[in-house]
């Protein structure tokens, strides 16, 4: 069976990396965007990673421009913007789609791992989570309005396993 972190995705500079890097650590994934309601998230995003990175935890970001046009930047509009904004230090990763027949094949995974409210796959919104277990598992799906810190008892729970 196929874990969330046996795909491939480029990095915010284009490099193709190999999501297997991060097996045996628990990885949030994230779809962001630079200029969207919800984008003072990459705070709270930044401030989890630096809380539990020393521990095995990751923090994985999507920029998408699917919701909107909220990400219009190029990816180096992007890393400047975060790395400025926010002191983003956790990994970047290049523009995806998340939704449609274009969607990268992690989150057509993860959508189908973890589907939203009453079942429904698609993603409603920048700044949706996915909270992977250090084996790849897909284990919860978090809406954009849930704030990075609200997911720290949950991370903790998968550290300890």
């Amino acid at each position: 069976m196929t874990g969330a972190l046996d795909f491939k995705a480029a990095d915010i500079s284009g490099t193709p990396l190999d999501l297997a890097m991060y097996k045996g650590q628990v990885v949030l994934v994230v779809n962001t965007a630079s200029e969207c309601g919800f984008t003072k998230q990459y705070k709270g995003l930044e401030a989890v990673y630096r809380q539990f990175r020393d521990k095995g935890v990751t923090v994985l970001g999507f920029p998408c421009n699917q919701f909107g046009g909220q990400e219009p930047g190029s990816e180096s509009d992007i890393g400047a913007f975060c790395e400025k904004n926010f002191g983003v230090t956790f990994p970047l990763f290049a523009k995806v789609d998340v939704n449609g027949e274009n969607a990268h094949p992690l989150f057509r995974h993860l959508k189908k791992a973890a589907p939203g409210l009453l079942g429904t796959e698609r993603i409603k919104w920048n700044f949706t989570k996915f909270l992977i277990g250090k084996d790849g598992s897909v284990v919860k799906r978090y809406a954009p309005a849930t704030k990075p810190e609200e997911l720290v008892a949950d991370i903790e729970t998968l550290l300890a396993k």
